[in-house]
């Protein structure tokens, strides 16, 4: 297998290869880096690479392998979002703000440790992980790798950009609102917010946008998605996710609901509104029960979000060293966050448990619920920037209102991919399903994923007059 073609295998795959002595961890590990030099340059998914302690990482993970260990990604590189920590580096969470380098490494890099896998560096994010794009003044813009004038989303755009690219087995991304979901359906990628609290945010994280925030994987493929919920969730199936996998798929009931929440701007494309319905077409044809039943996301839901991601902003700009050096949009926002009451937020908290009383209604009538995760195109990064707080805050609500909702109940959601537009951007939708119950969205997207599989397709991101061109 050559150095392209071990970069891409995703991170079961690449573990595999290295369990069964096909490939070392080492030529996985340079594999990774060798892509890494070449395409990260002109799409900038990585703030930090590390590369020469990777390899020293990936010949430990050799010596266990030959001694007789076993570990489920021993020699896997994972790249990790710049709002979790490791030690010894600095967190700089998309902004020129960050403080000194953090004593330990957040709970889930050492989950990721423990499973054998090797850190490959910390991929960008937007200052404070505040915008579904991911540019910043201190770390610039990450270039969409299927359309390079184009965004990945964000905040996970560095996670997403570095997974659709090979420059990682598998990719650790957040989600506060579709922080996952949305840069994985603009990169042509499976993403998965589990449901909170699968995935630790500690030490230093814990309750990170007031509840909306969740860690979770951006991966090649499913199978790569559960092998990392393997090695970092916490009550997962008896006998782990990817096992789960391997069981036979029962038919099941598949809500399709289109309706963006009440009060939001977003207007649904006729490409995305074709996904959904194609893939209702072929859930139908693999033997699920397809009925249209919209999901109850009444105006509540989107106030809910706003306040607590406003509140949750004005914390996390509270808190940065260098507050001085913070964007104008950023400061601007966290104001209103500081501006709004403690009573909003402590009726925004109480109010959680009817709204997914309401939202949960569609699941008297089905298992999983199938709709849009976005409404259109990935936007250009020029429509993007140079834009006052206002206009941004509008277009980002308006991006992930599909998305959004999820996080304010909490519940798991996944974003699959869905096939191309004519301008060969790609296409998702999400999955959503009942608290705790990731393994239906996941056995469900695999079975997708086997009908229509979607990991064999690479963007054009090696034409380098492309990326020139953008």
């Amino acid at each position: 297998m050559d150095s392209t073609e071990l970069a891409y295998a995703g991170a079961a795959e690449q573990a595999r290869l290295i369990r069964d002595g096909e490939a070392s961890a080492r030529e996985v590990v340079e594999a990774t880096i060798e892509r890494i030099e070449r395409v990260d340059p002109q799409v900038n998914a990585y703030r930090v690479v590390f590369a020469e302690r990777a390899l020293a990482e990936a010949d430990q993970a050799d010596a266990r392998r030959a001694s007789g260990q076993e570990r489920p990604l021993l020699g896997v590189p994972v790249a990790i979002k710049d709002d979790a920590d490791i030690a010894g580096e600095i967190t700089a969470f998309g902004t020129g703000a960050y403080g000194e380098p953090k004593r330990l490494d957040s709970d889930v890099v050492v989950r990721l440790r423990e499973a054998g896998a090797i850190v490959i560096g910390k991929t960008n994010v937007p200052e404070l992980t505040m915008w579904p794009w991911t540019t910043s003044v201190t770390w610039g813009a990450v270039r969409n790798p299927w359309g390079p004038d184009r965004t990945t989303g964000g905040s996970s755009g560095g996670s997403a950009a570095a997974a659709a690219t090979g420059m990682c087995g598998v990719a650790l991304g957040s989600d506060g609102g579709g922080s996952i979901r949305y840069p994985a359906a603009l990169c042509g990628l499976f993403g998965i917010k589990p449901q909170r609290d699968r995935v630790s945010l500690g030490p230093d994280h814990h309750d990170a946008w007031n509840g909306l925030t969740v860690y979770g994987p951006i991966a090649r493929t499913v199978t790569d998605a559960a092998a990392f919920l393997d090695a970092t969730a916490d009550g997962g199936p008896t006998g782990g996710y990817v096992a789960a996998l391997s069981e036979p798929a029962q038919p099941l009931r598949v809500a399709v609901s289109l309706k963006p929440p009440q009060g939001s701007l977003a207007r649904l494309g006729a490409d995305q509104r074709r996904a959904v319905e194609e893939t209702a077409d072929l859930l139908r044809s693999l033997g699920h029960e397809v009925i249209e039943r919209q999901v109850d996301l009444p105006f509540q839901v989107t106030v809910n979000v706003v306040v607590r991601y406003l509140r949750g902003l004005d914390h996390d700009a509270s808190t940065m060293p260098r507050r001085e050096r913070l964007e104008r949009n950023t400061r601007a926002l966290a104001k209103l966050g500081a501006l709004s009451p403690d009573g909003w937020l402590e009726k925004a908290r109480r109010a959680e448990p009817r709204l997914a009383q309401e939202m949960n209604s569609v699941f008297d009538v089905a298992d999983v619920v199938l709709m849009p995760i976005v409404a259109g195109q990935a936007p250009k990064l020029t429509d993007l920037t140079g834009r006052g707080a206002a206009w941004s805050f509008n277009r980002a609500a308006t991006e992930v209102a599909y998305a959004s909702p999820w996080n304010v109940i909490g519940q798991p959601a996944a974003s699959v991919p869905a096939g191309f537009d004519a301008d060969g951007l790609p296409l998702a939708v999400q999955l959503c399903g009942r608290a705790g119950d990731e393994v239906t969205l996941l056995r469900l997207s695999a079975q997708i994923e086997e009908a229509r599989p979607w990991a064999d397709k690479r963007p054009p991101v090696d034409a380098p007059a492309a990326l020139a061109a953008a």
